[in-house]
Parts: C-alpha cells; sequence; structure tokens
C-alpha cells in the first residue's frame, strides 16, 4: 500500500470530498470514494470518516450552489454543456431538491457540478440543498465506510495485487491533474470575470 495516501488522513478526506463539491472538482471522479475506502481498510474509524467527508461535501456544494445563485444563468452557459443543459434545467424546475440528491448519490461519471450550479440559479434554497446532499452523501459515503469495515481485507489484497505497483505514478498523475485543473479554473474565473466588464464599460462609454 503506497504510504502517501494513507498520510491524507481525516484532514484529507474533508480537503478531498470539499474539492469533489467545489466549483473546480478534482480531476479523478470518485477520488473521496477511494480514499474513504483505503483509509477505512487501513483502520482509521468509519464513525469518523463518514461524517468528515460529508461535512467537506457540503461545504463545497454550498460554495458551487452559491456561485450558481450569483452568477445565474450566465454561470450555467458557462459552464454546463449545451448538451445537457436544457435536460438539467428541466429537472432542477420539475424535480429540484429530487435530481441534486440524486447527483450527490450516484457515482460517476454522473456530474454533480451542473445540478448545484443549477439549483443554485433556479431557486432550490440553502435548506433545500443542504437536506438533499446532506441526505445523498450520508447513504454514499456512510455506505462506503461500512463496506471498507466489513470487507477491508479482501479490498487491501485486491488493491495490492494489482496496483500496489503504480502508487508512484499514480501519485504524479494525481498531483498533476490536480493542480492543472485548479490553474484552469483560476484562469476560466479571471476569463469570465473580466468578460463580464468589458460590456459594462462598453455600455457606460455610450451612455
Amino acid at each position: 500500500m503506497p504510504a502517501w495516501i494513507l498520510q491524507f488522513g481525516l484532514a484529507g478526506v474533508f480537503a478531498v470530498a470539499f474539492l469533489d463539491a467545489a466549483p473546480i472538482p478534482l480531476p479523478i471522479p470518485g477520488s473521496t470514494d477511494i480514499l474513504i475506502l483505503i483509509l477505512g481498510v487501513h483502520g482509521e474509524s468509519p464513525w469518523l470518516l463518514a461524517p468528515v467527508a460529508i461535512a467537506g461535501s457540503l461545504l463545497g456544494a454550498w460554495f458551487t450552489w452559491s456561485a450558481g445563485k450569483k452568477g445565474g444563468e450566465a454561470m450555467i452557459e458557462r459552464y454546463m454543456p449545451k448538451r445537457f443543459r436544457s435536460r438539467i434545467e428541466r429537472w432542477i424546475k420539475s424535480h429540484g431538491v429530487l435530481s441534486v440528491c440524486l447527483a450527490a448519490l450516484l457515482p460517476p461519471p454522473i456530474p454533480l457540478l451542473p445540478f448545484l450550479l443549477a439549483a443554485g440559479a433556479m431557486g432550490v434554497t440553502r435548506r433545500q440543498l443542504f437536506i438533499s446532499v446532506g441526505i445523498a452523501r450520508t447513504l454514499r459515503y456512510g455506505g462506503e465506510a461500512a463496506l471498507a469495515l466489513i470487507y477491508g481485507r479482501h479490498i487491501l489484497r485486491w488493491f495490492n495485487h494489482y496496483l500496489a505497483g503504480w502508487s508512484s505514478v499514480i501519485l504524479y498523475t494525481f498531483i498533476g491533474l490536480l493542480v492543472a485543473a485548479i490553474a484552469f479554473g483560476i484562469w476560466k474565473y479571471r476569463h469570465d470575470r473580466r468578460g463580464a466588464k468589458a460590456p459594462s464599460r462598453t455600455a457606460a462609454a455610450t451612455s
């Protein structure tokens, strides 16, 4: 088992869960799920792993929801693929809380980010957000912590057999993708802010 994974601890679980639901999500889907399983296998208490992951995910989801609420329809257009936009908007309008709950419950490749942005932009309240994401993440992360507790030895044996020799490759690939995702998110945020300021300056000059 690569030692660098075990160094994450509960603080790492919180940070990864936060980023996994934040406006700049992790480049590797399911990172929180993998971390919970591995740490649970190595003896970290599932009674602590699940609540810490849920808290981090709720905080990240709140940031993303706030971005959608503040940016409105413009935020949806910038960050949501056109081929999914109308369908997700329709789901949020018809079943806002249920749609967010299912997106937070289902594993990759179901994306959570578009649903959180749409929920903020289309009137899902903060209370509804916390309830839906809280229920979904409790079921998902709690179930994974329980699996690690019950089937830990089998999971550890499988990991050591198939992936132990790739620990360094996994580490550097993960770090590289994470840095690239954060850099791209910062660049896009600044680019969008400059684009939003340009029309206002033009309107001010012509008035």
